[in-house]
């Protein structure tokens, strides 16, 4: 298994569109999200060359778990597709906050972020760990995450202290929430 992270200009193009097709294939095909496709692949206006990704890859070198980091001083996705999610409080623009979009980890699971007992995966608890400590190198204290009320409660169940920055709001008639993760020491 590779755990890779780096920075859009930095990654393969190769690698770039593996990354593409997982999360079309996640986010688009599985869950059914409707997100607009580029080249056949779930990518949007967040995925720009200074966006950091942390991939993983199995043996056969085929994504398995992914997750996208973007400073909040620079637009990304709470800020500007789902403000309202904070509950009327302005989106975070700092050096010490992080966003963490594009979360998810398969692996010999199946498809989702679970290993089938409502808890966490190992491959989802390195993606997340990997991902807070770049951003903690970068200055971050927190993270700050759109998510579904079931992955609320799966990062609940990570060790991190994670907490809602407002209450649920129907997304495509699903409830979802904006969610703190802190990473300070």
């Amino acid at each position: 298994m590779d755990v890779l992270f780096g920075n859009a200009a930095s990654l393969s193009d190769r690698l770039f569109q593996a990354l593409g097709k997982y999360r079309r294939d996640i986010f688009i095909e599985k869950l059914g999200w409707e997100l607009p496709l580029t080249n056949d692949l779930e990518l949007d206006q967040f995925d720009r060359k200074d966006t950091i990704y942390v991939m993983v890859r199995d043996e056969n070198r085929d994504v398995i778990g992914c997750a996208r980091l973007l400073p909040t001083t620079r637009p990304y996705l709470l800020g500007e597709i789902f403000p309202n999610l904070l509950n009327g409080l302005d989106p975070p623009c700092s050096t010490e906050v992080w966003e963490l979009s594009r979360f998810a980890a398969t692996g010999n699971a199946g498809p989702g972020s679970t290993n089938g007992s409502q808890q966490p995966s190992k491959l989802a608890l390195e993606i997340l760990n990997v991902a807070a400590e770049y951003a903690r190198r970068q200055g971050a204290k927190r993270l700050i995450t759109v998510s579904p009320i079931g992955m609320e409660r799966l990062l609940h169940k990570t060790g991190f202290h994670v907490h809602r920055a407002g209450p649920p709001v129907l997304v495509a008639g699903h409830p979802t929430v904006a969610c703190w993760i802190e990473i300070d020491d």
